[in-house]
């Protein structure tokens, strides 16, 4: 496995993690009401502070290139996880949450999917480590992907459908047929049963493992340091949440996500596979000298992407809001 950082600076930034998950905790316990607008500015805020001040800490105690890798990985998974908002919005809305609850679900389904995707990091780190060809599997696959994002255009709200695996549990689990406000376990007939929001926890979970398949192969393609890999993803992930009760109704006027993120997933799919040539030792092909694509190259191109795909979505979606409403009147 491939790590810049020592065993000890691992285990405290473990430990720093565990007790911002603590206090977000303690927050939710406490908070017997919805999240409001200013709650979330607050808190997503505060991650994105954090970040920064990680980015900061890694610049200042690390070389300057694990900064750079750090920022461009962050700001990536950043803006493909806001693609599983779209689906949280459906699957909320699909088992009818409780406002109230709402928070606690994504909590604990974030929580579970960041474990489940640091199965996903190492064993990614080690597979490049060992072999240097993993990373034309790894382009092809982020190249595969990026076509069949842009083929679906602009962002539809398809309908959440159960898997195999919920459908499982829905037998499996001694679930309640209603909702306690934000409890999981209640008492029905004297018997200890799970409420419906054990069901929504797994399904948030799973769709942000699915979600996992394209991201992590896209960070890979920034850096391979699984030190980075890691925070880079945990640090998004744990924003995500408050993200979701910001830019809710935001995230239906950028109707262009899709094709942003698949011009990032194809361009960070052609630097791994300009990467895996280089590690092939093919620097040329005839009198082509193959390019190397540096960290703040790629972040560059990211920001840029995000920032055209964003303005376009929200001038497009603004002249349709006026010419509705000029028909309205007229």
């Amino acid at each position: 496995m491939v790590s810049a950082v020592s065993p000890l600076v691992w285990i405290i930034t473990i430990v720093g993690l565990l007790a911002v998950i603590a206090i977000d905790l303690i927050v939710i316990r406490r908070r017997q009401r919805t999240v409001t607008t200013r709650d979330a500015t607050i808190w997503v805020g505060i991650y994105v502070a954090l970040a920064a001040l990680f980015a900061v800490g890694l610049f200042v105690f690390m070389p300057a290139q694990t900064g750079s890798e750090f920022v461009a990985g962050y700001v990536t998974e950043y803006s493909l996880s806001v693609d599983n908002l779209f689906v949280f919005m459906i699957i909320m809305t699909k088992f009818a949450v409780p406002p109230l609850a709402e928070d606690k679900v994504l909590y604990i389904g974030i929580i579970l999917s960041l474990v489940l995707r640091a199965v996903f990091i190492f064993a990614g780190a080690a597979a490049i480590a060992a072999a240097s060809w993993v990373f034309y599997i790894l382009g092809a696959f982020l190249i595969y992907t990026a076509v069949r994002l842009a083929m679906e255009g602009e962002n539809n709200d398809a309908d959440f459908q159960e898997n195999a695996a919920l459908r499982a549990l829905r037998r499996v689990l001694p679930l309640s047929k209603e909702y306690v406000g934000s409890q999981l376990t209640t008492r029905v007939d004297g018997r200890r049963m799970l409420t419906p929001l054990v069901l929504v926890i797994a399904a948030i979970a799973m769709a942000n493992v699915v979600f996992a398949l394209d991201s992590i192969p896209a960070i890979f393609g920034l850096t391979n340091d699984a030190y980075v890999i890691f925070t880079a993803n945990a640090l998004a992930l744990m924003g995500l949440r408050q993200l979701y009760f910001l830019i809710g109704g935001l995230l239906k006027r950028i109707i262009y996500l899709n094709i942003g993120l698949a011009v990032i997933l194809g361009f960070i799919g052609v630097k791994l596979l300009l990467e895996a040539l280089h590690g092939s030792h093919i620097d040329a092909v005839g009198e082509f000298r193959i390019p190397e694509i540096g960290t703040y190259t790629s972040l560059g191109f990211i920001v840029a992407t995000l920032a055209v795909t964003t303005a376009v979505s929200l001038i497009k979606t603004g002249v349709a809001s006026r010419r509705s409403g000029e028909l309205g009147e007229g």
